[in-house]
């Protein structure tokens, strides 16, 4: 009998071996998808891998924090000026929701709540949770998000190598160098505000925290260090590590009919997010790439780690990310019980307390 601690240890070892195999391949977001299809790969065909809820957190905290240091005063003032964009987007995923909705319900053969949360573009755990509380399939909600973030994480770099697109961003992070003590300062306080959000149970706590952290010292102008190379390849790994071991070899069994229209409902999406993109890089300044990856409907780290691998536009991509999350973690339960309950009476039950 092999122990969970040794799960983990063969789990690590193969997220390597996948990254290295990517990085061998040269495809695109080596660091993170080579471990991402690697440990998933295992864990569809019954091996015996793992992860933990820690590496999950480590890899979140290097990503957010390696984020923060790009909010240079020039770039915060340069995003204040997109703001209207940014509202775009939030609007925009509010009615990719409601689109959701209609297909699983309709089609997907689900009742109402577990359409709905389902649908929601960001916060998956969030909407996991509030699944249960409000009489859904929380079993069916997070595969739902588990298989949207696959497709897109999978699906937008390899188009974007295939199109040939890197290397669009002006923005640069604003320390260069690597400096020990002012590195190992710079980790203790965004590893603090990684707690300090899990602490007060705020969502994304190992992205937010650390990000607002690194945030606020780059705008008011303290460099403390850099992150070497190492740190960001490292989160990448571990993120990509956690999202394979998602995979069980029910998964895809578990209710196909369901999954299957929750992949033409990630598709549409992605679709509709390429049509808005192109429209209003016509009408406005930011690059088409930089848009696609604002308005796709992945997650926070993984799309940014997305525009940062690929140099498209960080600042603002993550800007369009964590908006939309945080709209959608404070409006889809309140939109749910006021809307769901006007127009589908019959489809709200009593949440559970």
């Amino acid at each position: 009998m092999i122990s969970l601690f040794q799960k983990r240890v063969l789990g690590g070892a193969v997220a390597f071996v996948g990254a290295q195999l990517a990085v061998w391949a040269n495809t695109p977001l080596p660091w993170l998808l080579g471990p991402l299809l690697a440990v998933a790969l295992f864990r569809l065909a019954s091996l015996p891998v793992a992860c933990s809820l820690p590496i999950r957190c480590t890899g979140q905290w290097a990503i957010g924090a390696s984020l923060g240091l790009y909010f240079t005063p020039q770039v915060v003032s340069m995003i204040s000026s997109q703001w209207g964009l940014v509202l775009i987007g939030m609007v925009f995923a509010l009615l990719l929701g409601a689109i959701g909705t209609y297909l699983l319900h309709h089609l997907g053969g689900v009742d109402v709540p577990t359409a709905w949360f389902s649908s929601a573009i960001g916060g998956a755990s969030e909407m996991t949770v509030l699944s249960e509380r409000y009489g859904g399939r929380a079993d069916l909600v997070a595969s739902a998000h588990s298989l949207r973030i696959l497709m897109v994480v999978v699906i937008i770099p390899f188009g974007f190598q295939a199109w040939g697109v890197s290397g669009l961003d002006l923005s640069v992070a604003q320390a260069r160098e690597a400096h020990l003590a002012g590195l190992l300062l710079l980790m203790v306080l965004t590893a603090s505000g990684g707690f300090l959000f899990q602490f007060f149970g705020l969502s994304n706590s190992w992205v937010l925290g650390p990000l607002l952290v690194s945030m606020l010292l780059t705008m008011f102008g303290v460099e403390l260090s850099a992150f070497p190379d190492w740190f960001s390849k490292t989160g990448q790994l571990f993120i990509g590590w956690a999202l394979g071991d998602k995979y069980r070899p029910a998964f895809f069994r578990a209710a196909p009919r369901f999954l299957s229209i929750v992949f033409l409902f990630t598709a549409l999406a992605m679709l509709l997010a390429l049509s808005l993109s192109l429209f209003l890089s016509r009408v406005s300044t930011t690059p088409l790439p930089t848009l696609l990856l604002g308005f796709a409907p992945g997650g926070i780290a993984e799309m940014a780690i997305t525009a940062k691998v690929l140099q498209l536009g960080v600042p603002l991509v993550t800007a369009f990310q964590v908006s939309r999350m945080v709209m959608v973690v404070l409006t889809t339960g309140p939109l749910f019980v006021h809307v769901i309950n006007r127009f589908f009476p019959s489809a709200l039950p009593h949440p559970h307390r």
